[in-house]
């Protein structure tokens, strides 16, 4: 069993950064691949990065692409998504994922945090 916990939501302007915050307790993470997905109200569950479970390979939604980075420090059973260049389109809630393979769709991770809400100011 593996439970996670975000941290680093808030409320910022548009172009802020923040960084989002995952942290594991129960097993190692190690062998997980972890996500990022959102939720925003009115839509579906998306796919925003994932990261392999060594670190080694990394995806993003396209989106994303070069204003998030995602990144994981095993030794502290931690998984982080820095977000730059914030917009108002960004706006949602952030969770963080687990599964056992490298995959990018909701349905391939077992576990989940319960989110943390990120809100971005025009």
């Amino acid at each position: 069993q593996v439970q996670l916990v975000e941290s680093g939501g808030g409320l910022v302007q548009a172009g802020a950064s923040l960084r989002l915050s995952c942290a594991a307790s129960g097993r190692t993470l190690n062998t997980f691949t972890m996500g990022w997905f959102r939720l925003a109200p009115g839509k579906e569950r998306e796919f925003v990065a994932a990261i392999s479970g060594g670190g080694l390979f990394t995806n993003y939604a396209d989106e994303m692409k070069g204003r998030f980075t995602i990144s994981r420090d095993n030794a502290k059973n931690t998984v982080y998504l820095q977000m730059n260049s914030l917009k108002p389109e960004d706006t949602a809630v952030y969770y963080c994922a687990a599964a056992r393979a490298y995959r990018f769709r909701v349905d391939d991770y077992g576990y989940w945090g319960q989110g943390t809400q990120v809100t971005v100011s025009s």
